[in-house]
């Protein structure tokens, strides 16, 4: 019997080169440490609703990828949002001239990811700790002592810095993944009882602790109580806060997004904060995939290919193409 394939990670990578090798009659095994897929495409539930609080949009630009995401919007996973886009700098609030066309999962990110695992055999709540070699196949460890396998080749699918332990049994591998630097990210969630008083919907934000903030209900289909705003802080702002206390975290944002809006903002009635760590590359690479073909090793991650979910997703694609052509 054929071994199986085991991809370590069901972020948008992970799933696209599952999907990938599912169409070559492959057998593939995910594994992820959270409760389930998406990667910062999963949403958080909270006694609010459903919350983005990673990737907050998605575009496509390339031509595969364009195709796919409107199959997807064909089988009711994702739709089109189109805010009341504004940018604020030194300058002050201006409406935004980004016109790009910006795809959401609905209804919540998640939505998209969670289609994609059907049909396959994920294990959720499995951290990955150790990638080795055996006798002629691949083993897995994760934290609790268990062992996984035997596989014939791995696809490592995680932040670059987690990757790089993962890939050790390849030194080229694991240097490259090593060498790529992520930059982190505290995003914020708070719901407010009354509407704030502005048109925002989202907002590109410089010369302030925050880079982005969206009105939650104006993606299409969120249900929340109250007024639900989504705020990132900046890489800079949360590398220099980065042990801060989570409400400490929340205050400042709130603050931050007073000054955006240029209005008083009372004390939310639910808040709630998370740090991406690895939130996205800090420079832009090209790899699209990382291969050792002759140990059977691969990376993938929207960390080898500009920093996006498109990149994520072409990616994982090419660790795909790069194994079934040595099989």
């Amino acid at each position: 019997m054929a071994k199986s394939i085991a991809i370590i990670g069901a972020g948008i990578a992970g799933l696209s080169a599952a999907q990938v090798l599912r169409s070559a009659r492959c057998k593939v095994s995910l594994f992820d440490k959270s409760r389930g897929s998406g990667g910062r495409l999963a949403s958080k539930r909270s006694a609010f609703g459903s919350l983005d609080l990673g990737a907050q949009y998605f575009t496509a630009r390339e031509r595969n990828f364009s195709a796919q995401v409107e199959q997807w919007h064909q089988q009711g996973l994702i739709d089109t949002w189109q805010p009341h886009l504004y940018q604020s700098n030194h300058l002050g609030l201006s409406h935004s001239a980004d016109e790009q066309h910006r795809w959401v999962g609905t209804p919540r990110m998640s939505a998209l990811t969670r289609a994609l695992c059907k049909g396959l055999d994920c294990h959720f709540e499995t951290r990955i700790c150790e990638v080795f070699r055996g006798e002629q196949a691949w083993y897995l460890l994760d934290a609790d002592g268990q062992q996984h396998g035997p596989f014939s080749q791995v696809i490592v699918a995680a932040p670059a810095p987690q990757a790089a332990s993962l890939l050790s049994a390849s030194p080229q591998l694991a240097s490259t993944a090593a060498g790529v630097t992520m930059l982190p990210t505290w995003a914020v969630a708070l719901q407010f009882a009354q509407a704030l008083d502005t048109p925002v919907e989202a907002c590109f934000v410089q010369n302030n602790p925050l880079d982005w903030i969206a009105r939650s209900q104006s993606k299409p289909g969120r249900e929340h109580s109250g007024d639900v705003w989504i705020c990132h802080a900046s890489s800079d702002w949360t590398q220099a806060h980065l042990e801060l206390d989570k409400d400490a975290v929340c205050e400042h944002l709130r603050g931050a997004l007073a000054e955006v809006l240029g209005c008083t903002i009372g004390a939310p009635s639910e808040q709630l904060a998370h740090r991406w760590l690895y939130a996205r590359p800090a420079h832009s690479h090209e790899f699209a995939a990382l291969s050792d073909p002759q140990l059977g090793l691969y990376a993938c991650g929207d960390w080898c290919l500009g920093g996006r979910v498109e990149g994520a997703w072409l990616s994982g694609r090419e660790a795909a193409r790069l194994l079934l052509a040595q099989r």
